[in-house]
């Protein structure tokens, strides 16, 4: 089955009204929706086992999407934080950083379970495999993986690798995971952006049931994503800064405009593409200049 947004499982059960809409709507009531958010998009677009958090959080209901999109930001800081923390401990020991930046992505994608790289790959395969729009739907459902996706799925995991593994060279270990996490942030960020930009390729799929983002879920994924950029902005330098959010803000608008293109909107691969690109090009523009 693909991990698609608008192709998952329907065995979960929509979110009851209550936990929407707590009842005083106090600052506690808002912190505690603002978790259930963040628990169900950690639930929803990785492998973690994550428990019930307070009484507003249902486990077993998908998110609300229009809503809940806020809370992606810091749910895609605590997915890759196993990966962050390996990836730290062994840049202590004698590793190469090519093997420290190789276990911290093989950890990534165990924890997601490869949901972003099999929208990336399936996005390559149905926007360069088919000449019509519905060929390009058809083939992005298609679960096997063609010559386009498993050579988009390689060159994407190998810049990765030697980006992180020049990431924890130049920085100490501690500073090269928050930085790593500040990456897996802004794409998260990015995503919400151009999941509410777009229109949805699939208007019948299970992203048009459970909504997408609107202009409020947008501005607090900016709002949440700000703090997680400050090691960012401590860390590097004002033209390494300015150019890692040029870079991944215009992979994000380029991946989410070629969508609407060829497809007439987002689908969940296309968003998992553009959290994949989006990463790469902080990560590029972080490194290019010191």
């Amino acid at each position: 089955m693909s991990p698609e947004t608008d192709q998952y499982p329907v065995s979960r059960r929509e979110p009851s009204p209550k936990a929407a809409k707590p009842g005083s709507g106090d600052a506690s009531d808002r912190v505690r929706l603002f978790a259930a958010d963040a628990a169900a998009w950690i639930r929803f677009f990785s492998r973690l086992p994550l428990p019930r958090v307070n009484p507003l959080d249902d486990p077993a209901a998908a998110p609300q999407f229009e809503r809940s999109a806020r809370a992606a930001p810091f749910a895609g800081f605590v997915v890759a934080l196993p990966a962050a923390g390996l990836g730290m401990l062994l840049a202590y020991t004698s590793l190469p950083t090519l093997a420290v930046a190789a276990f911290a992505v093989a950890l990534l994608a165990a924890t997601t379970g490869a949901l972003h790289e099999d929208g990336l790959s399936d996005v390559a395969d149905g926007f360069f495999g088919g000449a019509t729009r519905d060929r390009r739907l058809e083939i992005m459902k298609d679960s096997r993986i063609g010559s386009f996706g498993a050579l988009a799925l390689a060159l994407s995991v190998l810049l990765r690798v030697v980006l992180l593994a020049a990431l924890w060279q130049r920085f100490d270990p501690a500073d090269a995971a928050l930085l790593f996490l500040a990456t897996e942030s802004i794409s998260r960020t990015l995503l919400v952006w151009q999941w509410y930009q777009h229109p949805l390729a699939r208007p019948q799929g299970l992203a048009a049931r459970f909504g997408k983002p609107d202009g409020n879920a947008l501005k607090q994924a900016v709002l949440v994503s700000v703090p997680l950029l400050a090691p960012a902005v401590l860390l590097l330098s004002i033209p390494a800064l300015f150019l890692a959010l040029v870079l991944a803000i215009g992979a994000a608008f380029f991946v989410g405009y070629i969508a609407e293109k060829k497809i007439g909107g987002v689908t969940g691969d296309v968003l998992g593409a553009i959290q994949q690109i989006c990463g790469l090009g902080f990560l590029t523009g972080m490194l290019m200049v010191p």
